[in-house]
């Protein structure tokens, strides 16, 4: 197992829950999405704009390319119709099969963090409502490959991802612990539910110097949110961006690799 490099530590805080575990009654789930009508538009829109002045240019996000991409996604077209009044609040949102939407500033903090340039290759992690995917295709010049293991919900993404028409976003239904091989290496992989170790299929298919965003540490509680970058010599410099609280990461994969199947999560 390859040695972790050097821990910095920030001191933040975030309270966040995403999507990527399997369902345990899916059968029972009726989520509704909707397209809202020209009136609501301009209300959403004002929203929005708030969404990022108060909560997200406010806290600290300096990017004009991630600011803009939260600017230009209609968040309220990946809630379910009956919370599309909040939808522009800070904080997370159910969608459905146990899963949440993400708080929009853990959104912008942790595409911030992949540090995208144009021409970059991006792999997600949990499509969930494929919010995060639309804001990652948003940003000029970046090829996005995202994978969601529940099928419900990487069918309804798929279809409201195409709608919206972003040509540059490729969507699969599987277990993202093995990642998307056949379109590896990436520049930047980014994590949606905390698995207890760091994957190692995600770590092979990072590119040197690509940066990996993921939340790591045990189910049920607080984990760290850790930034990845890649080195030529395969070894990984380590951030800590703070304790966030994420769903597990779940599926046949981390199953059957447990705590052992990846390389070692460094402590806080």
């Amino acid at each position: 197992m390859r040695r972790i490099g050097v821990i910095t530590s920030l001191t933040l805080v975030l309270l966040v829950a995403c999507a990527t575990a399997t369902p345990t009654t899916p059968s029972t789930v009726t989520t509704t999405f909707s397209t809202p009508t020209t009136s609501d538009d301009a209300e959403f829109t004002r929203q929005r704009e708030w969404m990022v002045i108060e909560t997200i240019e406010r806290r600290g996000i300096t990017s004009e390319r991630v600011l803009q991409a939260m600017r230009d996604v209609p968040r309220h077209l990946f809630v379910p119709e009956d919370r599309r009044s909040r939808a522009y609040g800070d904080y997370p949102l159910p969608i459905g099969y146990g899963q949440t939407i993400s708080q929009p500033y853990i959104v912008a903090l942790m595409t911030d963090l992949l540090e995208l340039k144009e021409g970059a290759k991006v792999l997600e992690i949990g499509t969930g409502s494929g919010y995060q995917a639309a804001i990652l295709a948003a940003i000029p010049g970046i090829e996005v490959y995202t994978i969601e293991i529940v099928p419900e919900l990487a069918e309804s993404a798929r279809e409201r991802l195409e709608s919206q028409g972003y040509p540059n976003l490729h969507c699969k239904q599987g277990d993202g612990y093995y990642g998307w091989t056949e379109h590896g290496p990436f520049d930047a992989i980014i994590v949606t539910a905390a698995p207890d170790h760091i994957p190692q299929p995600l770590v092979e298919q990072l590119a040197d110097s690509g940066r990996m965003v993921v939340p790591i540490g045990p189910p049920g509680g607080y984990q760290t949110l850790w930034k990845f970058v890649k080195g030529a010599d395969g070894e990984l410099q380590t951030f800590n961006m703070g304790g966030v609280a994420f769903v597990p990461f779940t599926g046949p994969g981390t199953t059957e690799h447990g705590g052992s199947g990846g390389r070692e999560w460094p402590s806080p």
